[in-house]
């Protein structure tokens, strides 16, 4: 099992990105997929997850900004921010949930 994380680069305040996880080696549409990121000094958290049904949870307070979302056809999961700000730095890593299978992160910056 494989899990590939992409999309993450330098953005100004205000900016957007797709974050991509494609996933290989297993029956994707099967599995619940989150997304962590870790700041600088700080522990990994989660911020969002997308069940294999397609129910999504965004964490509070980055709702109203994060989108999570799947294409079961492409293997792939998403994350959309929008808005992005300075504290949003970070290094955004996928997960399949309930295994203990990571992608290697993708880092996003945030900075005028």
């Amino acid at each position: 099992v494989q899990l590939q994380a992409s999309g993450g680069g330098l953005v100004q305040p205000g900016g957007s990105l797709r974050l991509s996880c494609a996933v290989s080696g297993t029956i994707f549409r099967l599995k619940d997929i989150g997304w962590f990121r870790q700041a600088p000094g700080k522990e990994r958290h989660l911020v969002a997850t997308i069940t294999f049904g397609g129910t999504a949870w965004v964490a509070h307070p980055v709702e109203d900004r994060f989108t999570v979302s799947r294409d079961n056809a492409k293997n792939t999961a998403y994350l959309q921010i929008n808005n992005l700000k300075p504290e949003d730095t970070a290094r955004y890593y996928c997960k399949m949930m309930r295994s203990d299978y990571w992608g290697q992160g993708t880092q996003v910056t945030v900075s005028s």
